[in-house]
């Protein structure tokens, strides 16, 4: 195994950090506005593999990261499964709602989900083929309740309320779509996997706004489900989880969940992760994305800072969330240098 990122999942301490950064292929780059304007639009370019590739592809050119992550979104699930989606410009996507039997009635089976994302494997396929042998090809799928959470409110939401309100008024049909949405993300992954995703990772973006025993049974529990499903069908594949705004409900989710890796958010410090999460395996993270925009001195000290704390452990560096549009390309490559530079 040469591959960086797949040692330190493996549990293996690098002197040096393997280095990715989540949405790095994205609205930063000039080169990535470029192929979004030929593509036409969002979804238009989620759903033409040769496009997809090349964004997924710009940003191990430009960078040398350790790995690419699938250029693709979380809610294609949704999409696949039956559900209406748009994006509206400057607002973000828009679903048809599930708040009730009939509306979960009218989604279509998962074994047919492969119809409107085979050109996603295509993606996947491409880019085994394509990328450079010591670049890790990372696969992804959203969590159930973040996907849920959008299905239910048909937009994304601050609070994540009507989700909250579904699950306290309509236990049942709340818990089929999770259970629905769960079966879905199983079989997709797998897919992934079989095109050439070496590593899979579940985004759960909106795990913090659970609470007490609802985080272990929406959050920990479709994860684990997950993570198992793979790890059976596909040993020795790695899953990264990622269950942001966990707080101190972090420790302890190697075991709870089966996960080759915890993604840890910038809400909890390195200092405290390596001690309290750390010790049970790999992690990823965590430097926060505002550091991408102002650059400078702080960001060289903060990304030492979290190399240090966890240079005594198996460590994936990472953002604690995704890239935002207003970064400059310039300050993530003070970021690589920085991470490998000492």
């Amino acid at each position: 195994m040469t591959k960086t990122i797949l040692r330190a999942l493996a549990g293996e301490t690098l002197p040096t950090p393997p280095i990715w950064m989540m949405r790095q292929a994205g609205r930063y780059l000039p080169e990535y506005k470029a192929t979004r304007a030929q593509a036409g639009d969002f979804l238009s370019l989620c759903y033409n593999p040769e496009l997809a590739a090349e964004v997924t592809l710009q940003p191990i050119r430009r960078y040398g990261f350790d790995a690419a992550i699938l250029f693709a979104d979380i809610l294609l699930l949704p999409q696949a499964l039956g559900a209406d989606l748009w994006f509206v410009t400057g607002e973000g996507p828009r679903l048809s709602t599930i708040t009730s039997q009939s509306d979960l009635d009218k989604l279509g089976p998962v074994d047919d989900i492969d119809e409107v994302l085979s050109p996603i494997y295509e993606t996947v396929k491409i880019l085994s083929r394509e990328l450079p042998s010591e670049t890790t090809l990372i696969g992804f799928a959203g969590a159930p309740w973040t996907v849920a959470t959008y299905m239910i409110a048909g937009q994304g939401t601050p609070d994540q309320g009507p989700a909250h309100r579904l699950k306290d008024e309509d236990r049942p049909v709340f818990e089929a779509l999770l259970d629905k949405i769960t079966e879905g993300t199983i079989h997709y992954l797998s897919k992934q996997i079989e095109a050439g995703a070496e590593v899979v990772k579940i985004f759960d973006s909106w795990a913090g706004s659970l609470t007490g025993a609802d985080f272990e049974k929406y959050a920990v529990a479709p994860a684990a489900r997950i993570t198992a499903a793979l790890k059976a069908k596909h040993p020795g594949v790695p899953v990264i989880a990622f269950p942001r705004g966990a707080g101190e409900k972090y420790e302890g989710l190697h075991q709870a969940i089966g996960a080759d890796c915890i993604a840890l958010d910038d809400g909890v410090t390195a200092g405290w992760a390596a001690g309290a999460v750390q010790k049970d395996g790999c992690v990823q993270g965590n430097l926060a994305s505002r550091h991408m925009v102002s650059g400078g001195d702080d960001l060289v000290r903060e990304t030492r800072a979290i190399c240090d704390a966890f240079a005594k452990g198996p460590h994936i560096f990472n953002l604690g969330h995704g890239i935002t549009p207003d970064a400059d390309p310039a300050n993530v490559q003070l970021m690589i240098d920085t991470v490998r530079g000492g």
